[in-house]
């Protein structure tokens, strides 16, 4: 065992893990971002409360048991390196670890209890291939290290391979993802509680989305979490 940590000391010398947020190198005990980093990130409350900006944003227009997202999204934010370095990097760490803050909050939270499955917003096919990996699969594993709960990939699919949101209007996003996902096969389990998991919302018009096509299914409940909400 002490054999071990040395050498992982030693390997840490050699390449030391640096903060996403400053750049500056980890403590042992740190991952992906330090503990000052980590402060200055804006938590929400939306965890604790039922009205919140997330459950508002979705309000009249999909059926929903509760929604919440982690953070705050803040341009040029040690928030923001962390999810480009989790989209656009290939680091998978990122978003187990913030995965893992998210499990850590739904476990003290009344709102979300009862969860059968977690779903994973998913990317289309050819998109996943290209970039080796989904990101809110990899949030989707953080939680399920924490609440011990099974991921499910089938339930929902996306047939449809739709531009970039980034640059998008809110109109636009809508008409970007307005019939792109499916229920995935007849065996879908009716009556359950599952957890939608998405990096960013915006303009909720991709959760909107996978909400309306999930209330196909008969006496599902539906909750999201994101990480942050812009």
């Amino acid at each position: 065992m002490w054999i071990t940590s040395l050498f992982d000391d030693f390997i840490s010398l050699i390449y030391p893990k640096i903060c996403l947020g400053c750049n500056h190198s980890l403590l042992k005990h740190e991952q992906c971002i330090c503990t000052v980093c980590q402060f200055h990130i804006p938590k929400t409350n939306h965890f604790q409360k039922k009205e919140n900006n997330l459950q508002k944003l979705l309000w009249g227009k999909v059926q929903l048991n509760h929604a919440a997202a982690l953070y705050e999204f803040v341009k040029d934010s040690p928030l923001q390196k962390m999810i480009h370095a989790l989209k656009y990097e290939e680091n998978q760490e990122v978003g187990i670890y913030l995965g893992k803050q998210i499990g850590y909050e739904i476990e003290d939270c009344e709102f979300l209890k009862n969860i059968d499955y977690i779903l994973p917003v998913p990317l289309h096919p050819k998109k996943e291939k290209l970039r080796g990996y989904n990101q809110s699969m990899c949030i989707a594993k953080g939680i399920q290290e924490i609440l011990d709960i099974e991921v499910d990939t089938n339930i929902l699919t996306r047939t449809v391979d739709t531009e970039s949101q980034t640059k998008k209007n809110k109109y636009s996003r809508w008409e970007n993802v307005g019939e792109v996902f499916q229920i995935g096969n007849e065996e879908t389990p009716k009556y359950k509680h599952v957890l939608l998991i998405d990096d960013v919302v915006t303009t909720g018009s991709t959760l909107e989305s996978c909400i309306t096509t999930l209330q196909q299914i008969e006496g599902i409940k539906v909750s999201v979490v994101t990480i942050a909400i812009a």
